[in-house]
């Protein structure tokens, strides 16, 4: 009968920093909800649907792309698309190439809800994320996420930057 293997158990400077991490995934995502519902009136998860659209060609993107842009299932993509169409933000039509797949399109007021939008939410993480480091911790910030982004999926993003 064999033993399990020992657990890779984390030394304390790996705990420390699994602390830091665990707790800036935690609290960040309630701070910028918190700063975008006061100052724009909506969601953390409605305004990275909005600027995902906004960076697209045509502003357009396929609902199963956008889902995969903002980390969300389908279902739950859809019905914060359907929210932000009643707002007359999104418009959703079917895909002229393959009519299997909806189109989510950047309304002319979703583009002005994010113009009027992004300076206070970049404010917010400049202040919450940027202006505490330095520009040498920014670039191993980069080099941090990137590498633990690799891991998790290699075809994520971020790695090489929008669309």
């Amino acid at each position: 009968m064999e033993t399990p293997e020992e657990p890779r158990w984390l030394d304390e400077e790996e705990r420390q920093a699994w602390f830091a991490l665990a707790s800036v995934l935690m609290r960040l995502p309630s701070a910028l909800d918190a700063q975008l519902q006061r100052d724009a009136g909506i969601s953390h998860f409605e305004y990275q649907v909005l600027a995902g659209l906004s960076e697209a060609p045509d502003r357009t993107l396929r609902m199963t792309k956008l889902a995969k842009f903002a980390e969300s299932a389908l279902p739950r993509l859809s019905q914060v698309v359907g929210r932000l169409e009643k707002r007359g933000w999104v418009r959703r039509t079917p895909d002229p190439t393959d009519g299997r797949y909806t189109l989510a399109t950047l309304t002319g007021d979703g583009w002005a809800k994010v113009v009027q939008t992004a300076p206070g939410h970049v404010a917010a993480v400049r202040s919450l994320v940027f202006d505490p480091l330095t520009k040498a911790q920014a670039r191993q910030l980069t080099d941090i996420g990137r590498r633990i982004m690799r891991t998790i999926d290699p075809d994520d993003r971020c790695l090489g930057g929008p669309n």
